[in-house]
């Protein structure tokens, strides 16, 4: 019974690997076309803007490729296999997750990330409206998580 749940575990995990090798391709492709759009522009951009396109690009792309590397080795053994899918399985991180916006608020956190990072490039008066709906957000996932893990 437990080999099952590991092939399908790491199924998931192939899965995984495969959508961030999709995300890393997208990110290295639509800067480009971002570019050559005319964003970007270092006469419009304000420090805030031109340092939060960074960090979210650099840093999306490192993330990405952190995370393949991560979910690769998880595959190679299969106590860091069983170790992770005990841990995503277990009740309270769910519970937790769950109460502080769970999946719509992870996939509302990501277009936000993006939405704002894509604004930066263009348009300062949205970039700040963007960014601030997207600190709100996160800011509300912190607080309930905070507020439901110390329950």
């Amino acid at each position: 019974m437990g080999d099952g749940k590991n092939a399908t575990y790491s199924g998931k995990i192939k899965r995984r690997i495969r959508i961030q090798y999709l995300v890393l391709a997208a990110m290295l492709v639509y800067m480009p076309v971002v570019v050559e759009l005319g964003g970007g522009d270092s006469r419009i951009m304000t420090d805030l803007a031109r340092n939060f396109s960074r960090l979210v690009y650099f840093g999306g792309l490192a993330y990405m490729i952190a995370g393949i590397l991560r979910n690769k080795k998880v595959l190679g053994s299969s106590i860091l296999l069983k170790e992770q899918m005990r841990e995503e399985q277990d009740e309270r991180n769910q519970y937790l997750h769950d109460k502080s916006g769970g999946l719509v608020m992870d996939i509302l956190l990501v277009s936000l990330l993006f939405f704002t990072w894509t604004a930066s490039l263009f348009h300062m008066a949205v970039f700040y409206t963007a960014f601030a709906v997207l600190a709100l957000a996160a800011g509300l996932k912190a607080l309930f998580y905070y507020i439901y893990s110390h329950r």
